[in-house]
């Protein structure tokens, strides 16, 4: 089976209040599904990834082929030209946001995935339907803590939050 996913990631500030969105594709079907979430402090390539990351773990069967467009070209680059494995080698020293890589390789290796990166705010039909959906999660009253950004920031600033 193959699966197109759409992402985008979104943030109100930098860091600040972000979300994500997320369409998925079964190609051959007619089938669609949506997602988003909304956080109320983290930053723009944490959503970016982490919408990556939710669609690769909402798929019930492994093996699966998976087109992922996305219009980040900090995780399309990271996975299609290799970084992020020159980066698990190195244990990702002085490498940003290690708790999601660690989580997406973890993922990514179950299935057959590539990626495509598109122009963000291109009047690609799923890519803004990805960002309006990333929008709106960023808005929401009620936002999850996105605990590896929080705790960094905690670390950083010398207050242990255990």
């Amino acid at each position: 089976m193959r699966v197109n996913v759409y992402t985008d990631g979104a943030c109100s500030g930098n860091p600040g209040k972000g979300g994500f969105g997320i369409v998925m594709e079964w190609v051959g079907k007619p089938y669609k599904k949506e997602f988003s979430e909304g956080y109320r402090l983290t930053t723009n390539n944490r959503m970016e990834l982490l919408a990556v990351i939710v669609a690769l773990e909402q798929l019930k069967k492994d093996g699966m082929q998976v087109l992922v467009f996305s219009d980040s070209k900090y995780v399309v680059d990271s996975v299609e030209k290799g970084w992020v494995f020159g980066w698990v080698k190195k244990g990702f020293k002085d490498k940003k946001n290690p708790d999601l890589w660690r989580r997406f390789l973890k993922i990514n290796q179950k299935h057959q995935v590539k990626f495509k990166w598109i122009k963000g705010h291109n009047d690609h039909p799923q890519n803004e339907r990805c960002d309006q959906l990333a929008v709106k999660a960023a808005k929401k009253e009620t936002l999850q803590v996105d605990e590896g950004f929080e705790l960094s920031q905690n670390n950083k600033a010398g207050k242990l939050d255990i």
